[in-house]
């Protein structure tokens, strides 16, 4: 690219080319987005989950990312999701032994769920800064206390000590959503009135420690990343103008190795993040009652539907990467070349890839062979409902035989 002043040329990376992550060279400057597979019913590494990170590495990501990896107990968003415990270690070794044959990384996302917790479902209380209604669960978060922080904190030093011993290339810190240290950082969510809560400072307070708690547990061994909120997607919440003195203050500690910019809430906007269709049939189709009735009855006000663009949190994205200079990945609608030249031309290292990889896994060896090409997904976003029986793109056909631990 050049300036309107016709200062000498500026080329862009290429982002299929290999790249420096921390301690880590990737093949390449994709990513695999952190999508929840509902693969781990009983909490256990499955076949299933090893192929559904197998095949996009064998597909040319750069990484994978495996998710989600609670750190606590009372950190899941389902019974069955992964937690970091002698018993998964062995499977977990398997996953990352699987991807590294097919030449790609692999990243473990790290983090509590907090208020997101299916706290019915788990045997344990939804902590938050606060105590908040949920309305998706019909209850009540429990105040975390500091206790309650600092075992949090040293659960995601312990993760990042167990993604090591795993096998991992790096770990990815999970800022954002409303869970548990997002819910911190947002004014609408966080009421406390100790040094946790009030000015931005104290909220992000959370954050802080817990990534250069990660950092001091396990140097530069792998590579950290962390997943940022630009926006809650609600009046009231974390937006930008706070979201870029966070992203500052990471960056002075020196904790982090890249951030990955998001948006939305789980507990206030979900489908901020998802632009595309807002699939209220099949999440109702797939929910307890009384969220089923709920869904049917004012889903639509909950589950709002926000038009897809290629590239559509980027414009926000742009706003972090005129403040900073750490490295930094774009997530939302990356589903072509030619977005991921415009992401690399503004200056970011690396893109995050989400459902048009669950569409095609093939996707990043289709555009090596032709830059023209297009993503297959049609936002329809219907493999969000998908989560309960195996995350999957609907459009493809379903895996026939049901997780069982590897």
């Amino acid at each position: 690219m050049t300036t309107d002043l016709g200062s000498p040329k500026i080329s862009a990376p290429d982002p299929l080319a290999p790249a420096k992550l921390g301690p880590l060279t990737l093949r390449n400057r994709v990513i695999k987005a952190a999508t929840f597979e509902g693969l781990t019913p009983k909490g256990l590494v499955t076949d299933q989950l090893i192929d559904f990170h197998r095949r996009p590495a064998a597909g040319g990501v750069g990484m994978t990312t495996v998710a989600y990896c609670a750190v606590a107990p009372d950190g899941r968003t389902s019974p069955g999701q992964i937690q970091w415990t002698d018993e998964t270690m062995p499977g977990l070794r398997r996953l990352t032994d699987a991807v590294h044959a097919e030449g790609a990384a692999v990243s473990a996302q790290i983090g509590h769920a907090g208020p997101v917790a299916a706290s019915k479902y788990i045997g344990h209380p939804a902590l938050g800064p606060s105590r908040q209604f949920r309305m998706t669960t019909q209850n009540f978060s429990k105040p975390a206390s500091k206790a309650d922080i600092a075992r949090i904190t040293e659960g995601h030093a312990n993760a990042a000590r167990r993604a090591v011993e795993a096998g991992f290339d790096a770990v990815e810190i999970h800022f954002g959503h409303n869970y548990l240290i997002s819910s911190f950082l947002s004014p609408k969510v966080n009421k406390r009135k100790d040094e946790y809560g009030g000015s931005l400072k104290n909220r992000a307070r959370f954050a802080l420690e817990t990534a250069r708690a990660v950092r001091d547990a396990v140097g530069d061994k792998i590579a950290i990343l962390a997943k940022l909120n630009m926006d809650d997607g609600a009046p009231g919440g974390f937006w930008l103008d706070e979201s870029i003195r966070v992203a500052k203050w990471l960056e002075a500690d020196g904790s982090l190795d890249a951030l990955e910019l998001t948006a939305g809430s789980s507990l206030l906007n979900p489908m901020y993040l998802f632009k595309g269709d807002a699939p209220l049939r099949e999440f109702a189709a797939v929910m307890p009652q009384p969220t089923k009735l709920g869904i049917q009855l004012v889903g639509k006000h909950f589950l709002k539907e926000y038009p897809y663009t290629d590239g559509y949190l980027l414009e926000d994205a742009k706003q972090f990467r005129s403040q900073l200079t750490m490295p930094l990945v774009l997530l939302g609608g990356v589903t072509n070349k030619a977005v991921m030249d415009e992401a690399m031309a503004e200056g970011f290292q690396f893109v995050a890839v989400g459902r048009a990889l669950l569409r095609d896994p093939e996707m990043v060896n289709r555009i090596r062979e032709d830059e023209n090409t297009k993503s297959l997904c049609n936002h329809c976003n219907k493999c969000m409902c998908a989560i309960y029986g195996g995350t999957h793109c609907v459009l493809n056909p379903k895996p026939a035989n049901p997780p069982v631990p590897a």
